[in-house]
């Protein structure tokens, strides 16, 4: 007589558990003999019929993805001031524009310099998207010398000059560092001595550390990251999706309409 599908799935819970209940209970609620039977039960039932355990680790990644999104929702409402105007970002495209794109990003990040071309190609066909621009070194000391250096630079240049310094230098050939960084300032006619001072002061700290704190709360796990509204969107995906995106939120204020 083949078991009840709901029978191999409590006994295997309750097998499982035992250790568990064994530390909070005073006695096990089996003996080894009808522990050892459970066991042999369920082992059997798993390997007659495996996709049951497929299901069950189906639905547990399910349920954790569910349990992030709504984790990043709440992060991203609970964030968005310093998400959207933090007085430490390069903003790019037009500042008052009516939907604005987020972008955390690592200068030796190759999707990042990949995504760079279709930053700029939103930018170019979009003249009401504004831009965020948010330095989240997460590839080693290299790349932290150089958002030192970067986030410094804001204090010697604005607005397009501003956003002009971030691509030639996502764009440079080879690994970026503080040299790079200084190198790059010095052809665009910035005081390298003055940047090397302000690499290290207070203001490029705490933009660092919001930015990090951000990327922990939304649970970022990698650059480029994309934040569209309610949505946060993962690696280098192309124009296109951007795109969509950014339309719903300008249709009905959500990524999805």
């Amino acid at each position: 007589m083949p078991f009840p599908r709901s029978l191999p799935i409590l006994a295997l819970t309750l097998a499982l558990g035992a250790p568990a209940l064994a530390q909070t209970a005073p006695a096990s609620p089996f003996t080894d003999a009808q522990r050892a039977g459970i066991e042999a039960i369920v082992k059997d039932y798993l390997v007659r019929n495996p996709e049951v355990l497929q299901e069950a680790i189906a639905e547990g990644e399910k349920r954790q993805m569910e349990t992030q999104r709504l984790a990043q929702a709440a992060a991203l409402k609970e964030s968005q001031k310093a998400l959207l105007d933090s007085p430490h970002d390069v903003v790019a495209g037009n500042p008052a524009g009516d939907v604005t794109m987020i972008e955390f990003f690592d200068y030796n990040c190759g999707y990042c310099r990949k995504a760079l071309g279709d930053v700029q190609a939103l930018i170019k066909a979009d003249p009401k998207l504004r831009v965020v621009i948010k330095d989240f070194p997460v590839l080693g000391p290299e790349s932290l010398e150089a958002s030192q250096i970067a986030i410094a630079v804001k204090q010697q240049l604005k607005g397009d000059r501003l956003f002009d310094y971030h691509q030639k230098l996502l764009d440079s050939k080879g690994r970026v560092n503080g040299a790079k960084a200084l190198q790059v300032a010095k052809e665009m006619g910035l005081d390298v001595g003055r940047l090397q001072k302000d690499a290290q002061g207070p203001e490029v700290k705490a933009a660092l550390a919001e930015n990090r704190s951000l990327g922990d709360k939304l649970g970022l796990s990698g650059t480029p990251a994309f934040i569209i509204g309610d949505e946060i969107i993962p690696g280098a995906v192309g124009v296109d999706p951007i795109r969509k995106t950014i339309a719903d939120v300008r249709q009905c204020g959500h990524a999805a309409c």
